[in-house]
């Protein structure tokens, strides 16, 4: 067999169509041990959230005696992908992995190496599982509504704000801006009043100010329903007059110094947990570090939109990352793998993992556990998360795009041509458009 190159690990981690090759050898069985079936969960959370992770797997391998959880924690995707490459080699692998949403899960759960989560479940049912929203899961579900993996890290962009930097300008820390307008006033009282000299950052900065963008003002980010249609043409990302006024906007702030600091990672999430920026935009599962920052404190409110495009703001896609189970175990691990999902999915448990991370609850039971206190310290947190209940519009269902681990960077890399002045506004969208339509036509 042909032997897979890091290359093309990256690729599959990176959710490429032709990577999950991870062929039957790493689906391999992990080594059954004498105590008890042993698991093993591969990811690469950090920080509090990965501190929380392990607390909650110490629980659970207390609790009983019959399966052992043991965590592989990797800095980042690239020494997942290289450790992945070792297990193909050695033939091993983990009973579970977490990847980050690929707009294409339908893909991921076709090859060998991937045991869909509803499979699993359907051979050891999870006892009373409700889905808190249909949003919560809904990126990790096929066409056919069917649940592919465990949605443990599901997450919205947010925006978060610094208390202690409102009062200092003279704002209402219980009023935080809901139009983009509106935050630019506060911005500006941010710099010249409170002195900051980073009054925005954003980290994720194409899922917060090109795919969110339209959801949030109730616009389709792709044609084809954002891709969710059958159609014999690839989806087409619809940059409109909405994107040209936003990305304007931003270049406007910039060159006004009042978005200071941008990237397509969680970079700017340190600047706002040392207290140097005023505003962010950022995933929910941040609110983990800087619930755990001392001295910090800050509110959330959902993202800002534009009043012309919608007279009330939509809901944002809900992506991030999941669980996914790998095929080839025996019996007894797959068992237990359902097992200790079913134990994450206890009221009590989603509901501690959902107040101490930021990410999603898992359930509508999840969110009833959560302790009031806990709403209470973080202004803004509970209507958030209310805000995210009910039936979806469908501009907030999230998109389907083959190959988009390949276009995000085109457009990260663009974005940052037109937010630097090098690129104007509208050459950056158009140029970004036609690059991303040329990949998504590619079989």
């Amino acid at each position: 067999m042909k032997t897979l190159q890091l290359a093309d690990i990256a690729r599959g981690l990176g959710a490429s169509p032709r990577i999950w090759v991870f062929s039957a050898a790493m689906a391999i069985a992990g080594v059954a041990q004498a105590a008890g079936v042993e698991i093993e969960v591969w990811h690469t959370l950090n920080g509090p959230n990965k501190a929380e992770f392990e607390k909650l797997a110490k629980k659970y391998n207390k609790e009983q005696k019959d399966v052992t959880v043991k965590l592989r924690g990797f800095d980042d995707a690239r020494a997942l992908q290289t450790a992945a490459q070792d297990a193909i080699k050695k033939k091993t692998g983990p009973n579970l992995i977490q990847l980050e949403d690929n707009r294409s899960p339908d893909v991921v759960s076709e090859h060998k190496a991937i045991l869909p989560l509803y499979q699993l479940l359907a051979k050891y049912p999870i006892k009373d599982l409700n889905w808190f929203l249909p949003g919560t899961s809904s990126f990790i579900r096929d066409s056919k509504g069917r649940l592919l993996a465990f949605p443990w890290m599901a997450e919205v962009p947010v925006m978060y704000y610094n208390l202690d930097a409102y009062k200092k300008a003279g704002l209402d820390p219980n009023k935080p801006a809901a139009t983009w307008a509106d935050l630019q006033a506060e911005l500006l009282k941010l710099r010249d009043v409170a002195n900051l000299d980073c009054p925005y950052a954003s980290s994720k900065q194409v899922e917060v100010h090109l795919e969110n963008l339209a959801p949030v003002n109730k616009q389709l980010y792709t044609s084809n329903d954002n891709g969710l249609t059958t159609s014999k043409t690839a989806p087409v990302l619809k940059f409109d007059t909405l994107y040209m006024r936003h990305i304007a906007l931003m270049v406007s702030w910039k060159r006004s110094l009042l978005f200071t600091e941008s990237s397509d990672d969680s970079k700017s999430d340190k600047l706002f947990a040392d207290g140097k920026c005023g505003v962010l935009t950022s995933g929910s599962g941040a609110a983990g570090t800087f619930m755990h920052t001392r001295n910090l404190k800050f509110g959330v409110a959902p993202l800002p939109y534009y009043p012309q495009a919608t007279k009330d703001a939509g809901r944002p896609f809900v992506s991030g990352s999941a669980l996914w189970a790998v095929n080839g175990h025996p019996q007894a691990q797959e068992k237990a793998t359902a097992d200790f999902l079913a134990w994450l999915s206890k009221p009590v448990n989603a509901a501690e993992w959902h107040q101490q991370t930021g990410y999603l609850p898992l359930t509508d039971a999840a969110f009833r556990a959560s302790d009031v206190s806990f709403y209470n310290k973080v202004p803004g947190a509970k209507a958030l998360v209310d805000s995210l209940r009910g039936n979806l519009a469908s501009t907030s269902r999230g998109f389907r795009m083959a190959h988009y681990d390949r276009i995000q960077p085109i457009l990260n890399s663009e974005l940052n041509q037109a937010l630097a002045g090098t690129t104007p506004p509208v050459a950056a969208l158009n140029k970004a458009s036609d690059q991303a339509k040329k990949i998504a036509q590619q079989r």
